[in-house]
């Protein structure tokens, strides 16, 4: 009796690969050739990373993490819709499942990202910056991510919805589905012909991204 909507992530995938330029050398030339030149530009700007895993998260790095995240999501003229206590609750519970990205310049911390994972999958989830630098963004919550995966054996980087973007760094479309019910019947039956709609248009979009499959 659920209502089921479909929706499209983009996920990378593992494929055995040695290091990071393994994987470079499966995509096609331009887009390899893209990924080489945003990570060129991030270290040319002197940015260094720190990863802080679980226990090794301390209070000044969580408290650091929320002023990127709460700052980035204000810039979208939005509300950061996790609290400050949430993430101390996530750290008690769930400190050996979480990854925490930091960007330095000049020993001082810039950007962040926050990552939960198992051992195989991760999930990026979360990001902010105090400061713009080019391609920072596609290092911290993509690279870096991916980096990580290789050298520990993960097979699978979620890396959520939205942003074709991250169709030409390596993450392929991934259909999704979530389950809903509605108390009104009568509205239940207009979401149901809207998602029937909409599913079609899914579909379509989803082989529509893989003819741009940025693999060779």
């Amino acid at each position: 009796g659920l209502l089921l909507r479909h929706g499209v992530q983009f996920h990378w995938r593992n494929a055995g690969y040695r290091d990071f330029q393994d994987f470079l050398e499966t995509l096609e030339r331009d887009k390899r050739k893209k990924i080489r030149q945003e990570r060129r530009r991030v270290e040319e700007a002197g940015i260094r990373f720190r990863h802080q895993l679980g226990s090794e998260i301390s209070d000044a790095d969580r408290d650091f993490f929320y002023r990127c995240y709460a700052r980035t999501y204000r810039q979208h003229r939005s509300t950061p819709y996790l609290s400050p206590e949430f993430f101390v609750r996530i750290g008690a519970t769930l400190a050996e499942n979480l990854l925490l990205v930091i960007a330095e310049r000049d020993g001082r911390p810039i950007a962040a990202a926050f990552n939960v994972f198992d051992a195989a999958s991760l999930y990026g989830r979360y990001w902010g910056a105090l400061e713009y630098v080019p391609a920072l963004h596609f290092e911290a919550c993509y690279y870096q991510a991916i980096e990580f995966c290789i050298a520990r054996g993960i097979q699978t980087f979620e890396g959520g919805a939205q942003g074709e973007h991250k169709l030409a760094r390596g993450l392929l479309p991934v259909c999704t589905a979530s389950a809903h019910w509605l108390r009104d019947a009568r509205f239940t039956s207009a979401v149901a012909d809207y998602l029937a709609r909409e599913r079609g248009g899914v579909e379509q979009y989803v082989d529509e991204l893989n003819e741009r499959s940025p693999f060779k």
